[in-house]
């Protein structure tokens, strides 16, 4: 039988151990280098500054592709990215079956956008009810009655409407068709409520920039996207009368009392809709970009790491998201979300 070699057992080789057993165990847990996201275009203008920001401190690049909100909720779904973002909420069964976690990280407006010579932006006024006529091809022209008769002073033109709305999944459209259906009841009928609806006219355009390209180079047009890309296009917006009947501008005061008006923690996994504020100051068509993350990813130092993307962008992103003229969570809320994160 072949004898084992003997091994000799010294201090010095007791001490290289210990200190080997020791740095393993100090050593920090390994981070992530790149974080994979998709979903909002809404979002798109201030994530991409959150992610270029928040790379410069941590060094981790946050990748996001503004592919719509359908398709980021695909994504998550079946883990191929470490967060999706959408603007169209998910109920508790669905993110229940899907085995997500849902919160919110941003608040918008949403607008609508018009061609139009010699009219200035936040000149031209719409209600909910015109612009439901107009989506469903019931008001076609611009010198309409019902136009006319709540712009006065502005000389509209004998011009046909066209109509350019989302082609894909878009939390975009979720928002507007939520509003379009509490103001029409034909709307909610015939169109509802959805990411993706069978629009009455028009054509399509895919995400908040292709509307904006569209509307922007095609006289007569009418469309809708989040308020930060019309105001990177130079394109003319529309104010929208509340339910109170004024006429308040897409900014941050209006967008603050729509977000007061609902009690955030009263919903399951923060499922709020905030089209439609019933306070006198709010703007009327506001949507919320929503963060979904798996509750059981494969790899799991990635989903600490989102949070820790997101606790960063929610405490010290607040800056950044208001200069794209969006408006940061409430404090009050961001400790929600953080509290539900140790649920």
């Amino acid at each position: 039988m072949a004898k084992c070699c003997n091994l000799v057992w010294s201090p010095l080789a007791s001490l290289l151990i210990l200190a080997a057993l020791f740095l393993g165990l100090a050593a920090p847990v390994a981070r992530a280098t790149e974080l994979r996201g998709a979903g909002s275009t809404f979002a798109y203008p201030v994530v991409t500054r959150w992610s270029e920001a928040y790379q410069g401190l941590s060094g981790v690049r946050v990748e996001y592709h503004p592919i719509g909100s359908s398709a980021g909720m695909t994504e998550i779904r079946s883990g191929v990215i470490d967060f999706g973002l959408t603007d169209a909420p998910l109920q508790d069964a669905e993110l229940l079956r899907d085995g997500l976690a849902q919160f919110p990280v941003l608040i918008g407006a949403i607008v609508p956008v018009v061609n139009l010579d010699g009219i200035k932006p936040g000149q031209l006024r719409f209600s909910g009810e015109i612009l439901a006529d107009i989506f469903l091809g019931k008001i076609s022209r611009w010198n309409d009655p019902a136009i006319v008769a709540l712009n006065p002073g502005i000389a509209l033109p004998n011009r046909p409407i066209l109509v350019i709305y989302r082609s894909d999944g878009s939390g975009t459209t979720y928002n507007w068709t939520d509003f379009l259906s509490k103001q029409s009841a034909e709307w909610q009928t015939r169109v509802g409520v959805k990411t993706a609806v069978a629009w009455p006219v028009g054509v399509g355009a895919k995400g908040n920039g292709g509307v904006a390209a569209g509307v922007s180079r095609t006289k007569g047009a009418i469309g809708f996207v989040e308020y930060t890309y019309a105001l990177q296009g130079n394109l003319v917006y529309g104010l929208v009368r509340n339910r109170a009947g004024n006429f308040i501008r897409p900014d941050a005061p209006g967008l603050l009392a729509a977000a007061e008006s609902v009690v955030w923690p009263k919903e399951r996994d923060f499922f709020v809709l905030l089209s439609d504020a019933a306070a006198p100051e709010a703007y009327p068509i506001v949507g919320t970009t929503f963060a979904l993350i798996r509750r059981y990813p494969a790899n799991a130092p990635n989903k600490r790491d989102a949070l820790a993307y997101f606790r960063w962008a929610l405490e010290k992103g607040r800056d950044l998201a208001a200069a794209q003229h969006y408006l940061p969570l409430p404090t009050s809320v961001v400790a929600q979300v953080e509290a539900y994160w140790d649920e």
